[in-house]
């Protein structure tokens, strides 16, 4: 044998062992990429089992709205210790973990017997729903190559943006013939399948180094995000109750330890033992990025609450056909999110978040034109409006974010990213719920009817969201393209490579 011929046998070898590499890597995304599915599809799925609960357990909206408030609201105060979890812990232990919480958590729901076991429940689930977020982003930016990530990136968009909005589906066709228990009575086996097949087949995909929880950046975190997202939803009672006490230490405490929280993340990231390391923030495109996904998170979640109550309570439709309605949004962004990030990889985020911006503010602007008589065909126009807008802009501002990041960050951006998307969420979901308590009691003390006066309390949540989502289209034009991994410029105009 030559020595030529010797020199031509080893790269078919090593092409193998990458070839095998790539088979485990694209496995294991796949199943966290449909863990992550289910998980987050629990985030918005009580949407449309609001007006049932307030009929069951006899509680007004601003009560029944912490079924999915609490939720986003846990995953706010969790988030942030997910960075030392992913760093300290191997994938597979975290997987676990979080699946075996989440999989609890389901398990409660559906026996709960009471408002508060119930939110018990949620609690626990988002506990995990929580981990699994920036697991999944974590270990995508760890193992894509960076020419790609648009695509893959797509498909957590899909997980992300999809999952919550195709919820209210899901749960119309539920609540149409069982009992709004069995929404996670029939989750159940699905993530105890999923936990099942991960304990079997999951391999570890980041590498474990040795970390440090600092317990004191914990509790400020959760007072601090805990504490504002709680006053902003107290406020939706203000208007039945008066302005309680509560609710303003809970803010002001809330902004005190968000102060105090940020201060000690700058002392401890010198000697990197931030539990939410903010030097992700020195990059401008990060920082924009995420500011742009806060202003959507909120248009998103805040119309998945306002919108199944407006279909059922003021155009009394049942709630089979208020997720019917919904469902083609759902179907659009999964349908648009993997063009998007191919998209992405081509053209960079400006092609793609500017008109997505332009396309959510219309649609918010379009929610605004609902009124008692309005057509529920207009309601689909102005949804599916919106998710197509969403559609353009989770992608591009997902990529953009973490791929400004060094590789020593991600699993920071990841749990920033996160924090981010479900405080906007919540915030968002209190923020339209408080307008709509507050403007329909002002309406039933003029002596308006009932149906009336939540129409108008709607229409005023609209019209904030629709001025909020203004903000974004600016900010549209500041989000570059993210660095190549040899930290020049992406050229936005350059097409990916091929793989």
């Amino acid at each position: 044998m030559t020595d030529e011929t010797l020199t031509t046998t080893h790269p078919p070898s090593d092409a193998a062992a990458a070839a095998g590499t790539g088979v485990r890597d694209r496995l294991a995304v796949r199943l966290l990429l449909i863990s992550t599915f289910v998980v987050i599809l629990n985030e918005t799925i009580m949407g449309v089992a609001l007006p049932r609960l307030m009929s069951d357990l006899d509680i007004p909206a601003s009560t029944a709205q912490w079924v999915t408030t609490a939720f986003m609201l846990t995953m706010a105060i969790v988030i942030p210790v997910t960075g030392f979890v992913i760093q300290r812990f191997t994938t597979r232990a975290v997987f676990l973990a979080a699946m075996t919480l989440f999989s609890l958590g389901t398990a409660i729901c559906a026996l709960a017997p009471g408002f508060d076991a119930l939110i018990v429940g949620r609690v626990v689930q988002a506990c995990g729903t929580a981990i699994m977020l920036p697991l999944l982003m974590t270990t995508v930016m760890t193992v894509t190559p960076p020419a790609s990530r648009g695509r893959t990136m797509g498909n957590i968009s899909i997980v992300i943006s999809v999952a919550p909005a195709i919820g209210p589906t899901i749960s119309g066709l539920v609540l149409s013939v069982l009992d709004w228990r069995w929404l996670f009575a029939l989750v159940l086996p699905i993530a105890i399948g999923a936990l099942a097949l991960g304990a079997v087949r999951l391999p570890n995909l980041t590498e474990t180094r040795s970390a440090r929880v600092d317990v004191g950046s914990v509790i400020l975190s959760a007072v601090a995000f805990g504490g504002i997202v709680y006053g902003l939803s107290g406020l939706g009672a203000v208007a039945t109750t008066g302005i309680t006490t509560t609710t303003w230490v809970s803010l002001g405490a809330g902004a005190v330890a968000l102060v105090v929280f940020v201060l000690r993340q700058l002392q401890l990231q010198k000697v990197d033992g931030a539990l939410l390391d903010l030097r992700t923030f020195s990059s401008s495109t990060f920082t924009v990025s995420v500011g742009v996904m806060a202003i959507s998170m909120m248009s998103l979640f805040g119309t998945l609450i306002l919108v199944p109550l407006y279909a059922q309570t003021v155009l009394g439709l049942e709630a089979l056909q208020t997720g019917l309605l919904l469902l083609p949004g759902g179907l659009l962004m999964g349908l648009l999110a993997p063009s998007v990030g191919r998209a992405y990889d081509r053209v960079g985020p400006r092609p793609l978040l500017v008109p997505g911006a332009i396309v959510v503010s219309a649609s918010a602007w379009g929610f605004t034109l609902l009124g008692a008589t309005s057509s529920p065909w207009l309601m689909l126009a102005c949804h599916v409006t919106l998710s197509a807008g969403l559609a353009l802009m989770f992608t591009p501002l997902f990529t953009s974010a973490l791929g400004a990041l060094p590789m020593h960050l991600y699993s920071h951006g990841s749990a920033m990213v996160g924090t981010v998307q479900q405080v906007a969420g919540a915030a968002g979901t209190a923020l339209f719920v408080t307008v709509l308590t507050a403007q329909s009691a002002t309406l039933l003390a003029g002596g308006s009817e009932a149906v009336d006066a939540t129409a108008g309390g709607i229409h005023a949540a609209f019209l904030v969201g629709a001025v909020i989502s203004l903000a974004a289209i600016p900010a549209a034009f500041f989000v570059k393209a993210a660095p190549s991994p040899h930290g020049a410029p992406v050229d936005e105009a350059a097409p990916a490579l091929a793989h």
